[in-house]
């Protein structure tokens, strides 16, 4: 060993070792290690190389390199277009890493050479003869080195290099390898070595005797199938239709009865050919069976006859749903212009509102309307385009898609096909599912919809399409153009409290064994299910509340402690509890800080109230509540406005300069944004600032500018229908929502007063409390 240590950069190997006089390629990739290659090409070429101790590590640390490597010479270096470099490098001496130097762009090291030890020449070159026939012997059982290559290893005579020659081309493991090149002795190197390849050639030969009896079996196998083969041949002579070709008979009778297009029937009986020929064992005989029996299975022309009918119709959605009449009215203008066209081809319906107002069973009774089948798929948290388009063949356990399995259930080349959740589709690394949908929703390609599987174009241009979603925001916008938005908002008390009588309570009398003179719930004890046990646009929850009602009454009627219940609002706590909630959200006098606001969120509108308040300080803006970024943004308009009127307004004109301002909007855990709250923000600021209170019977919704100015908004019914709920009487709105009023119902439009503004100072002088005394500025 020398006592000079030399500084070089380290190129870590992974799954392999470089010995002395050794010449080979290296791809090297990693940065790390193409930067230790760059510096080393800047220098005198050299460069060490040590084996990393497990292969998986990508940023290997010092720990995990071996102290002893290969000093190397590097020949050339050639950049591939993939990115990677491939070095030639060639191994001079073995050396032994000192220390390792920190850099964060490649491994340096101190190293020194390592001088071989060499042994007794005798048993030397006892050693290498006994070596060099083992190795021949190696040669001769593992056929993976070439005899031109013992032929090379014969003339060596350096003890040393032969060793390290014979353990390049031997299969050992990167521990064992590495373990031999820790070896500096010639003598103990050689005995190390001729022992491991005693024990490779008995694994060798282990593993050609498994080889021998795989073969066997193997021929064994074939003398099977060529029996079968001639067994098939006996049965065809006989007329015998057992076994496969039974099968293939049956198949290709199915094929030619069936209502295939031509085109699909050569195809089917092109796949029957090679079926008949694979071997029935074979992995490909299931998979190309399995194939016919989807395209023996799907409808190919069958239809079911259309009987659109108008009154017919309107009766049945009147019969199966309450209310909402704008809906009902366009599904019908739908329907009427499918019957004078006699084509589907038009805009695909998209149902868009809150979680139980009704969308999935609106389609079903457009299926029922129109004599059609009704086939529903549920497309939230899809995000493979597989689940669409399906997955090619060549997979294991492929299978067609979603679509093309609604196909098979519908049974007919036009139903009405239900898209449900289609704003909760979602796309990752495996595709985008919604793209995959553009072509399924377009009429004009829909025609030739083609599924992986199927691999033959499918045509789609007779189904009625129909999705729903919860929220508009989240369908993407290529699929959003393709489709007609019909928007169900919700209901009213009044319309709840209809649905209930009409639809609910004989749907749940049914369901849990009870008839009409066992249970009867009074109107009253209805409106306070829905008022203070339910609080959503749609009637789920409604509906649980009833089922609850109905299973206590069963109870109750089965241990004969009464043979009929009779609802009323005083009994109702003693059925289903203590009421969940307060009716009316309304504050129970007026607040000065505190604004109520209306919002738009994915189960429907709300009512959301917003707090300021003021303390000494600097002008600091705080908000809290979990507010996106659109909120922020209104709260800063909204301030700054504030600061701009400030004395106009009754206010401090320096009031940023003494005050830290508050801005908080209740139930932080609930993500809130949207552009529909710079008004409330504005006038919570305001009253804290001028110590005026708002009404408590005022809840409003609208955007603001730094003018002052009131922008519209979405969703007006939605957020009316709330506030109604919540116990507002007056709603203050953008003026140039106006034209929205239409939408809300006129039971809801009776009893609410709508104040229409265009500036900030008309929402002031309604919200605010009038001033008793000049003296209550501040």
């Amino acid at each position: 060993m020398t006592n000079d240590s030399k500084q070089l950069p380290l190129l870590p190997l992974r799954g392999l070792l470089v010995f002395p006089t050794m010449v080979l390629h290296l791809d090297v990739g990693r940065d790390k290690s193409v930067a230790a290659i760059e510096k080393a090409m800047v220098g005198d070429q050299t460069i060490f190389l040590a084996a990393q101790k497990r292969v998986s590590i990508d940023d290997p640390s010092p720990e995990e390199i071996y102290r002893i490597g290969t000093f190397a010479k590097i020949k050339q270096m050639l950049k591939l277009p993939n990115g990677t470099f491939r070095v030639l490098v060639e191994g001079l001496y073995r050396g032994e890493i000192l220390r390792f130097i920190e850099n964060d762009d490649e491994f340096v090291v101190d190293v020194q050479e390592l001088e071989e030890i060499p042994g007794n020449r005798l048993e030397e070159e006892a050693l290498m003869r006994n070596l060099l026939s083992q190795f021949e012997q190696y040669v001769k059982i593992s056929r993976k080195v070439t005899q031109e290559t013992l032929s090379t290893v014969v003339d060596i005579e350096e003890p040393g290099r032969l060793a390290d020659i014979i353990t390049s081309h031997i299969s050992l493991k990167i521990k064992e390898k590495q373990e031999l090149l820790e070896i500096v002795n010639t003598q103990e190197r050689l005995q190390h070595l001729t022992n491991l390849i005693s024990n490779e050639k008995k694994v060798l030969d282990l593993e050609k005797k498994i080889g021998q009896r795989v073969k066997s079996s193997m021929e064994k196998t074939q003398k099977e199938y060529y029996l079968r083969e001639q067994l098939k041949a006996i049965q065809k002579e006989l007329g015998d239709k057992e076994g496969k070709s039974g099968e293939v008979s049956d198949l290709r009778e199915k094929i030619e009865k069936s209502d295939m297009p031509k085109r699909i029937m050569e195809v089917a009986l092109k796949e029957l050919g090679r079926y008949e020929k694979v071997p029935q064992s074979s992995a490909e005989s299931s998979v190309i069976r399995n194939y016919l029996e989807w395209l023996l299975s799907l409808p190919w022309t069958a239809k079911s006859q259309d009987t659109i009918e108008i009154n017919h119709a309107k009766e049945i959605l009147d019969d199966e749903h309450y209310g909402l009449e704008k809906v009902k009215e366009r599904i019908l203008e739908y329907l009427a212009v499918q019957k004078l066209t006699n084509s589907i081809k038009g805009p695909i319906l998209c149902l868009v509102g809150p979680p139980g107002v009704g969308k999935t069973s609106l389609a079903k009774s457009i299926a029922k309307s129109v004599n059609r089948n009704f086939v529903r798929i549920s497309l939230g948290g899809v995000r493979d385009e597989a689940e669409i388009r399906g997955h090619r063949r060549t997979y294991i356990g492929a299978m067609p898609g979603r679509i093309i399995q609604g196909m098979k259930k519908a049974k007919t080349v036009n139903p009405v096909f239900l898209l449900d959740e289609i704003d909760k589709m979602s796309n990752d690394f495996r595709g985008d599912p919604s793209s995959a949908m553009l072509e399924v929703l377009d009429p004009e390609q829909n025609s030739n919809f083609s599924d992986h599987f199927i691999e033959e174009t499918y045509d789609l241009s007779n189904v009625l399409f129909i999705a729903t979603a919860n929220y508009v925001n989240n369908i993407p916008g290529p699929l959003l153009d393709r489709m007609e938005l019909i928007s169900l908002s919700g209901y009213t008390e009044i319309e709840k409290l209809h649905i209930a009588k009409e639809h609910l309570v004989p749907k749940q009398l049914k369901e849990n064994g009870l008839k009409k003179g066992n249970l009867q719930i009074r109107d009253e004890a209805l409106m306070k299910v829905i008022r203070l046990y339910t609080r959503e646009a749609g009637v789920r929850t409604l509906e649980r509340q009833i089922a609850k009602i109905c299973r206590k009454a069963a109870k109750l009627i089965v241990s004969d402690e009464r043979k009929r219940v009779v609802v009323t609002e005083k009994s109702i706590a003693e059925l289903i509890g203590k009421p969940i909630f307060r009716y009316g959200q309304m504050e129970k006098e007026n607040q000065i800080g505190a604004a109520t606001g209306l919002a738009y969120t994915s189960v429907g509108g709300d009512t959301l109230s917003i707090e300021v308040t003021h303390y000494p300080g600097k002008g600091k803006l705080t908000l809290t509540g979990k507010l996106g970024e659109v909120m922020r943004e209104s709260a800063q308009a909204a301030f700054s406005y504030i600061r701009s009127r400030a004395q106009e307004l009754g206010i401090e004109s320096d009031f940023y300069e003494k005050y830290d301002i508050h801005i908080h909007v209740p139930e932080g855990a609930t993500p809130k944004d949207g552009p529909s709250a710079g008004i409330t923000m504005a006038t919570a600021l305001v009253s804290a600032l001028a110590n005026r209170a708002v009404k408590k019977e005022v809840a409003m919704t609208g955007e603001i500018t730094l003018r002052g100015r009131v922008l519209p908004i979405g969703g007006l019914k939605e957020k009316t229908l709330s506030a109604h709920r919540a116990g507002i009487t007056t709603i203050i709105f953008p003026e140039d929502n106006q034209k929205d009023l239409d939408d809300i119902p006129d039971s809801v439009r009776q009893e609410l007063t709508f104040i229409p503004v265009d500036h900030l100072d008309q929402v002031l002088k309604h919200a605010l409390v009038e001033e008793k005394h000049e003296s209550n500025k501040s």
